[in-house]
Parts: structure tokens; sequence; C-alpha cells
């Protein structure tokens, strides 16, 4: 075939290839969530780990509690980030409540409602104010209390040494290493044991087998059939061997696991007891957090709550009726037409100023004379006296030209007033 033609040839094929795939993987998008878990169930599973393998008397599974250390300080970091945003929300809801309570109280004042209903409803701000207070205060304690005594523990609990991590993670792993290299050793030569006694039994079945079929088989001569009992007879004596040396390395590996598990245990327990003091110290932790989460035993929100009770309790029909009845009902006070006199309009005098009256002479009245007044007065200036209209007091000074006269009220201040403003007592 030329090659012009081949590489036609390639692209439709690629084509046509490109475009199944496509269908294939459009078709398993298109199926339903039962065909597609049908799927995903027919498939094969991986074979469970041998929980024996998983235990923490085999080699290197100490590494679990070594971590655990690391977990811990790490566990530490995130219960300060915890805190953190526990007070952020605490600080966002205390302003929120702040907010809410300016904004409603504003509305509320502005709002034709009066009496204790009025004072009720304007108690839910108070209270708000006060809880958003609290929520403040939470939220001050989560982080300069809880958080800063989370973060000064962890940081005296797990000191470091350098280029190894941690001390106790570091001293933990060498302990469980050095109790472990000896037994694991003997428990490698074990398993070696145990394959070689294992593939031993094997052999000797298949020539055990092949035996048999030697003994049906009338056409094997018998010296081949000789060989292969010969054979046989070694596989025996090997797998004998094989067992001998097998029983002999489980026996030493048991001799020796009591030795082995009183050393891991003796470090597993040091660790266990420092487990026992971080358990203890953060279980105090988080009982101080939810002693100021836990705003229902607080003394200031029951009191809160108590006066707002208290406050809705108080609200009375009676009086709220009574007290729109009194300002803007029948009982309110009201000057009903009666007769009047007539009183003359009293035109207010003007005086002179007081450096010029100092320098006028009038006559003192010794003992001075009692006069009323008939209508209210209040002073303009300094040196003139204020009164309501049947007030008594005495007069010093006759009447000078302007129309003043100087009194004396009998709280004994002194001044000036309008003469026509007064009649003497007889």
């Amino acid at each position: 075939m030329p090659v012009k033609a081949v590489f036609p040839c390639l692209l439709c094929m690629l084509i046509t290839s490109l475009a199944t795939a496509l269908h294939h993987i459009n078709s398993y998008f298109l199926l339903s969530d039962t065909d597609t878990f049908l799927i995903m169930t027919s498939l094969p599973k991986e074979p469970p780990e041998d929980a024996n393998k998983q235990s923490f008397w085999m080699p290197g599974n100490y590494v679990h509690t070594v971590h655990r250390t690391d977990q811990c300080f790490q566990a530490c970091n995130d219960i300060v980030a915890c805190l953190r945003e526990r007070a952020k929300v605490e600080k966002q809801y205390a302003q929120q409540l702040s907010q809410w309570s300016s904004k409603w109280k504003s509305i509320v004042d502005s709002r034709p409602l009066y009496g204790s209903l009025m004072k009720a409803w304007q108690c839910f701000f108070t209270s708000t104010e006060r809880l958003s207070e609290l929520h403040s205060s939470i939220s001050q304690s989560l982080i300069t209390e809880d958080g800063e005594r989370v973060k000064t523990w962890q940081k005296e609990t797990f000191p470091k040494k350098i280029f190894c991590g941690f001390k106790e993670s570091y001293d933990n792993k060498t302990s469980f290493s050095r109790a472990q290299k000896p037994w694991s050793k003997k428990l490698l030569k074990l398993e070696k044991a145990q394959a070689a006694y294992h593939k031993s039994c094997q052999k000797e079945q298949a020539a055990l087998d092949k035996e048999k079929q030697a003994n049906d088989n009338s056409e094997i001569s018998p010296e081949k059939k000789q060989k292969i009992v010969e054979a046989r007879e070694k596989a025996t004596e090997e797998k004998v061997k094989a067992k001998e040396r097998y029983e002999s390395m489980l026996e030493d590996v048991t001799s020796y696991t009591p030795r082995y598990m009183e050393e891991m245990e003796a470090i597993f327990e040091q660790s266990q007891e420092e487990e026992r003091k971080r358990i203890s110290f953060l279980k105090q932790a988080f009982l101080s957090i939810h002693r100021h989460l836990d705003i229902t035993n607080n003394e200031s929100v029951k009191a809160v709550y108590s006066e707002l009770h208290n406050t809705l309790m108080s609200i009375s029909e009676q009086e709220d009726v009574k007290w729109w009845k009194n300002h803007h009902g029948p009982g309110m006070p009201t000057d009903w037409p009666k007769l009047e006199e007539w009183v003359p309009p009293v035109k207010k005098l003007k005086r002179k100023k007081k450096h010029q009256r100092g320098k006028e002479s009038r006559p003192v009245m010794i003992g001075g004379v009692k006069v009323r007044a008939l209508y209210d007065y209040t002073g303009e200036e300094g040196d003139e006296l204020s009164f309501k209209a049947g007030e008594v007091f005495l007069k010093v000074e006759e009447e000078d030209d302007q129309g003043w006269c100087r009194g004396v009220l009998n709280g004994g201040k002194e001044g000036f007033y309008p003469a026509n403003y007064v009649e003497v007592i007889e």
C-alpha cells in the first residue's frame, strides 16, 4: 500500500476509536445512581489487612504511640484556632445585639406607646445591651484566658530537641526501638524458619503425589520408581530438619517474649502517664471553656432575664389606660368658661440706669411699708425683683419719677420694682 494511503486510514481509525471512547464515557455518566452503585460494588475489594500485623507488639507499630505526642501538639493548635473562631462569633453576636438594640430603641421612642407597656418594650433593649456586654466578655475570656492558657501549657509541655522534633517523641522512639530490636531479629529468623518449613512441606507433598502416580503407572520401570521413592524420602528428611529449626526458633522467640513485653510495657506506661497529664489538663481547659460559654448558670444573665420578666409582669392595663385618660382624655385639667373681671392693662414703666438713679435722693422708709403684688412680675435686670401676684413684701423707698420703688422680699433680696404692680396693705 502506498504511504500516502496509509495516513488517511490511520486517521480514520483514530477518529473512530476516539468517538467510541467518548460514547462509552458519556454512557457512564448517564448511568443512574443505582447502576453506578452496582458497578462500584461489583469491583473486587482489597482483602482486609491482618489484625495481627496491626498489633502494638509487631515491629514498628509503636510509631502510633510515638506520634501521639505530635498529634496532641497539633490538637493544641487546633483548640486555640477553634477558640479564636468561637471568640469571633461571640464578638460578632455582641455587635449584632448592640446594633439591633440601638436601631429599635430609636424606633420605639418615636412610637405612640406609653406607660408600663412602653417601659416593658424598652426593657428588651436594656437587657440586650447587657447581654451584648456579656458576650463581649465571653469573647475576651476565650482568647485571653483559655487560649493563652493552652498556648502557655503547650510551650512548656512539648520541648523540642534540635533536628529531632519533640523530646518526648524522640525518647519514646529510641526506647521502643531499643527494646524491640532483639525481639524483631528473633521474629525475622522465626519467619524465615517458618517459610523454609512450609516450603519443605510443599516439596514433600509434591514428592508424595509423584510417588503415588508412579505406583499407579505400570509402565514406569522399577529403577525410576526407586529414584522417586528416594527423592520423597529426602524431601521428608528435609522437612523434619526444617521443622526442628522452626520449632527451635519458635521456642527462642517464645522464651524471650515475656522480657520483650515487660520492657515495651514499661516504656508504654511512661508514655501513658504523660498522656494522662495531657488529658487531665485539656479536661480542665475544656471545663474552663464550658464555664465561659455556659450562660445558663451565669448570675448576670439570670438577673437580666429576671428583671425583664418582672418588668413584663408589671404591665398594668388599668394604670396605662388611666394615664391615657389623664393625659389625653377626660381626666386632663381644663379651664372651663367662667366669669372673668376686666383687668386694666398694666403699662410697664421704663426707669433710669443705676448710676443715674443712684444720684437721686429719695426718702427712705424706716421699717418699710408692707405691700401686696397685684400681678406677676419677672425682673429683667439683676437689680430688679421678681414676684408672684398676691406675694407680700416691704417697700423701703418711695416711688421715683419713673414709677419705680425699692423693696425687700421675704427672703431678704433687695431690688427695684414697678410701683403700679403693688398695693399698700392697710
